[in-house]
């Protein structure tokens, strides 16, 4: 007598009830991507830290960005981080850690990826074993000092806008004659010729050197080049502009072309209060402590070996 195999009987329908349809992975077919837990490509870049938002936007244009083969037409499309993608014939690896780098830039250096009239560009002049990285704010082709890099473009917007508040400060070199009386009127803010207005901005005069004035500066927008506008709009003209600090990393002793990284324990620890968490890297697990169990081991004594001396006594 064979087995007998039954197969499951299928549960019956209710009045009204329309029949399932199979899924496409239960037909042998591919199931589409949920796209719902995507996020837009520009974003997914410059997380990347291929550039920022805007720059990628504009790469879109220029039909720069590949996903999968196809040239993307639209900033609208979206990725959840299993295509594979081009930027300029160059492929896209999956963001990392979040790393921020001091740089001290030198004079004559533009700080854009590329430059139409051929000049140098800091990254040019960026060590080749460095990442892929875009700048925390910019500095213009003669201003010099401390430029921040990052690996996060999302990191980067966040600390470039106004509402976060971090400081910017400058030593400017100025020609002509100024007092700190003149100086503390830029406190008030200043609106200059071409109808650009700046908020309150702090001057102070630390010495003359014949013509030339050395003159500390602090401000908080850091709009294009702000610095010399507002000091030329009181008849001063700068011929050396060096920034010292940005929110709470400073240039300190690093020299001129160097860039060294800052440890991701300070980088959470002096932003986690302006920052939001998900442009921070995250807090080191503490490593847990195993408890150590105690064996009391037998130690056995070496016996003592008689000697004649000791035989005598016996």
């Amino acid at each position: 007598m064979t087995d007998r195999r039954e197969t499951p009987r299928r549960p019956k329908r209710k009045p009204g009830q329309q029949r399932r349809k199979p899924s496409p992975k239960s037909r042998g077919q591919s199931a589409e991507p949920d796209w719902q837990y995507g996020e837009r490509i520009a974003k997914y870049l410059a997380r990347a830290g291929v550039a920022s938002r805007r720059e990628i936007e504009a790469m879109i244009e220029r039909r720069e960005i590949r996903v999968n083969g196809r040239v993307l037409t639209t900033p609208a499309f979206k990725v959840t981080g299993s295509e594979y993608i081009l930027v300029n014939n160059q492929p896209v690896t999956k963001s990392e850690r979040v790393r921020v780098w001091r740089y001290h830039k030198p004079s004559g250096l533009i700080t854009t990826t590329n430059d139409p009239e051929g000049r140098r560009t800091i990254f040019d002049e960026l060590p080749k074993s460095l990442p892929r990285t875009i700048t925390i704010g910019r500095l213009d082709l003669t201003t010099e000092g401390l430029l921040l890099l990052t690996n996060d473009g999302g990191l980067a917007r966040a600390m470039e806008l106004p509402r976060t508040g971090f400081e910017r400060r400058y030593r400017a070199r100025a020609h002509g004659q100024i007092t700190q009386a003149e100086l503390d009127t830029l406190k008030e803010g200043v609106k200059i010729g071409d109808g650009t207005r700046y908020a309150s901005i702090s001057a102070t005069l630390d010495r003359e050197t014949g013509t030339n004035n050395w003159i500390d500066v602090e401000l908080k927008e850091g709009k294009n080049r702000e610095v010399r506008k507002a000091l030329e709009h009181l008849g001063l003209k700068v011929n050396r502009l060096i920034r010292t600090q940005y929110g709470p990393f400073e240039l300190g002793d690093l020299k001129p072309g160097a860039v060294e990284e800052i440890p991701p324990n300070l980088l959470l620890s002096t932003l986690a209060d302006r920052i939001p968490a998900e442009h921070l890297p995250p807090p080191r697990e503490k490593p847990t402590r195993r408890k150590r169990t105690h064996v009391r081991s037998r130690v056995h004594k070496p016996q003592r070996r008689t000697s004649l001396k000791d035989k005598k006594h016996d």
